[in-house]
């Protein structure tokens, strides 16, 4: 009988790649894990959605090098869940799909522990649809069989049976098999498979990066070594193969093949971008946190109601103004009479989720059009003439620790009154770039994109030494003029600038470029 007090163990299938792919139950899992060890084939962004204070534990293979033994895999996978740790065994693919999941499973019940099984979209399924060849078609194929490539070709006796499999299935898909291809396609030609057979080469299935090699059963081999395709591939055999011309639709996308980096802490707007083909890889470079103390910001929120004017310059000032006034047990009525002003659309929309008019949008969207804009509105509300003052006008500006003081100084310039209370800090999170670094080095990031200069400036902190030349690789888009000021003060081009602050407009700067690139 399995032992509830000890921890449990799910063993999860992360996907061939696209991280679309993931199970919403996967995803469930991982986030509640204190333990994830975890595989070298799956898609990194999926590691963003592991707790801050899980373990990680890499436990995956390149190039046929093994970090840890399956033995070693196995027991600490064993151990952890022997501490009352809830584990999570990420794995590529499908974990019951040549996966070796049955091994570790086994290992858990012979422990008496608990463990559920998550299952994955096998790259075997997955590679072969977004290359547009349906494994299975009335007219082509009713069976399909799914063949480990990567067998030992040194041993005396094959655990397949080639002379049953090589014509008594429709479709045969062969996982891993670029290294083992001259022997495979031997094997099924000696056993009657006509070597004018259809075969495609899937590398890198469901990412930005796949590749489709489309031959025959004869010559595939050596296309293959042509081409340099080498692993991960799936070999596709049949006539299936034949619909891939017409059906392929991956490939096809506006955007596909571009890779587009995210240094922010999330990566919502940039959806149209995978809409269009493109692959969001998210590394974000600054974390949103609470103030180191609620002091100022309490103090402010005590004398709300003495305030004329309370501005917002970004959705997470109004995101943690409102936590705190939530908090302190304060009601929303009592910002009756203020006048409410926020720097861009999408910080109004923020706003408006309150409940709440916002009064004031500047059309420029930083302090010197602030600025402007709150003089204009204050000389047409008072119709008065003469130069521009502020007297007697008090303003609330909670914002991040680290800020401009340009709006605060004009605002006292011209006799107002302004309190800027700590309402979050913008910190670097605790990353290595290692993985990043080596996308960046083999080309595989196509735009990078800053919204503030904290992201740059923490970008090359983590990326060290190498960041700036890694960035001449890649075309950089950048949000306003301060963030593209930081950027080419470090010697490298922004290519992509939009004229409005904003990550729609951004993303639009991005489609177009992508459009003439």
């Amino acid at each position: 009988m399995e032992d509830i007090s000890k921890g449990v163990v799910y063993l999860v299938g992360a996907g061939p790649g696209d991280i679309g792919l993931f199970t919403v139950k996967g995803l469930k899992y991982l986030r509640k894990a204190d333990v994830v060890i975890y595989d070298f084939h799956l898609n990194a962004q999926i590691l963003n959605y592991i707790r801050h204070d899980a373990e990680f534990i890499y436990a995956g293979k390149r190039g046929g090098h093994h970090t840890m033994t399956q033995d070693e895999i196995n027991a600490a996978i064993v151990g952890k869940a022997k501490e009352g740790k809830t584990v999570c065994r990420l794995k590529g693919g499908d974990p019951f799909v040549f996966g070796r999941g049955g091994e570790e499973a086994q290992a858990l019940v012979r422990e008496g522990i608990r463990f559920e099984v998550v299952p994955g979209v096998s790259s075997s399924v997955a590679a072969p649809a977004y290359a547009g060849i349906p494994l299975t078609h009335r007219l082509y194929s009713s069976t399909f069989a799914v063949i480990p490539g990567y067998e030992d070709t040194t041993k005396e006796e094959s655990s397949i049976d080639w002379a049953r499999l090589a014509t008594g299935v429709g479709t045969l898909v062969f996982l891993m098999a670029v290294k083992n291809i001259d022997v495979l396609t031997r094997k099924l030609m000696e056993n009657g498979r006509s070597p004018e057979t259809p075969v495609a080469v899937v590398r890198w299935g469901t990412r930005p990066d796949q590749q489709t090699l489309v031959s025959t059963l004869g010559n595939i081999a050596s296309d293959v070594r042509e081409n340099e395709i080498r692993p991960p591939a799936v070999m596709v055999v049949g006539d299936v193969v034949k619909l891939r011309e017409e059906l392929k639709w991956y490939e096809k996308r506006p955007m596909f093949g571009h890779r587009i980096l995210v240094t922010r802490e999330h990566a919502e707007g940039f959806d149209p971008l995978e809409d269009l083909g493109a692959e969001i890889l998210l590394f974000p470079t600054v974390e949103i946190v609470p103030p180191e103390t609620w002091e100022q910001l309490d103090s402010a929120i005590e004398k709300i109601q003495t305030y004329d004017w309370l501005i917002f310059t970004s959705g997470n000032a109004v995101k943690y103004f409102f936590r705190r006034l939530i908090e302190k047990e304060s009601d929303i009525r009592e910002l009756k009479g203020l006048k409410l002003c926020a720097i861009g659309s999408k910080t109004a929309s923020e706003i408006k989720k309150f409940g709440l008019r916002v009064d004031l949008v500047p059309e420029e969207f930083r302090a010197e059009g602030l600025i402007s804009a709150i003089v204009r509105k204050l000389g047409r509300e008072q119709e008065t003439s003469g130069p521009p003052s502020l007297k007697g006008i008090k303003f609330l500006l909670p914002r991040a620790e680290k800020a401009r003081e340009i709006f605060p100084e004009k605002v006292r310039e011209l006799g107002g009154t302004i309190d800027v209370p700590v309402a979050y800090r913008a910190v670097k999170p605790e990353f290595h770039g290692k993985r990043l670094k080596r996308f960046l080095a083999e080309g595989r990031v196509t735009v990078a994109t800053f919204t503030s200069a904290a992201t740059f400036n923490n970008f090359r902190e983590i990326l060290g030494e190498d960041a700036d030349l890694l960035l001449e690789k890649v075309t950089i888009a950048a949000i306003g003029p301060v963030t593209e000021r930081a950027i080419t003060q470090a010697g490298l081009k922004v290519g992509i600038m939009p004229e409005e602050a904003t990550v729609e407009a951004m993303v639009k700067g991005i489609k177009d470029w992508a459009i003439r690139a």
